[in-house]
């Protein structure tokens, strides 16, 4: 079951990015158009293509942490036991962690002050408490990312290394499990 939800999530956030990503680039496109070719602006469509860009990003930063894309600086494990670098990067992971748990508790509060006092965008005049909702949404996934490569690494031994098939991990280790159960009974 859990395989099943984190495959569906792997969905999700992969669609939702793509969506998003196409969106503001087609929203930017005709604002250029429309400047260019009609002369006049669309005073809505930058803000509803920065909210989106905003959005895309810390979604597609919920979807690099499941793929192990995010930049790390690793020249220093050259020189440590694979045991000592383990333990570190667990360490900073830990650390990653506590900081999205602290961003997810502020983020909370953020909203409940802009749901007491209301606040709406400029041009769209939405409630800026739902584009702020992303922060939440995503530090939270951040955080079941990156549980869930760290149990993919050290306790099922599965390495990430094509960034592009994040599917092939999960059905990877789904194979591995039933294999382990068939073995077993």
């Amino acid at each position: 079951m859990a395989m099943k939800i984190l495959k569906f999530i792997d969905l999700l956030e992969g669609h939702i990015c793509k969506v998003l990503l196409c969106f503001f680039v087609v929203l930017l496109f005709v604002q250029v158009l429309f400047r260019v070719v009609i002369l006049e602006s669309l005073s809505w469509s930058e803000e509803l293509s920065r909210f989106a860009f905003v959005w895309f990003a810390f979604m597609g930063a919920s979807y690099a942490a499941r793929l192990g894309a995010h930049n790390r600086v690793t020249i220093q494990f050259k020189f440590v036991p694979e045991l000592a670098k383990n333990i570190i990067m667990l360490l900073a992971d830990g650390i990653w962690i506590l900081f999205n748990v602290v961003m997810i508790r502020e983020s909370f509060k953020v909203i409940a002050d802009m749901i007491e006092f209301p606040f709406n965008s400029p041009a769209l005049d939405l409630p800026m408490h739902y584009i702020y909702m992303i922060f939440p949404i995503a530090f939270g996934l951040l955080t079941v990312r990156i549980i869930q490569v760290n149990i993919l690494k050290y306790v099922y031994g599965i390495e990430l290394s094509d960034v592009d098939d994040v599917a092939s991990d999960l059905d990877e280790l789904e194979r591995e499990m039933q294999e382990k159960n068939w073995k077993e009974t």
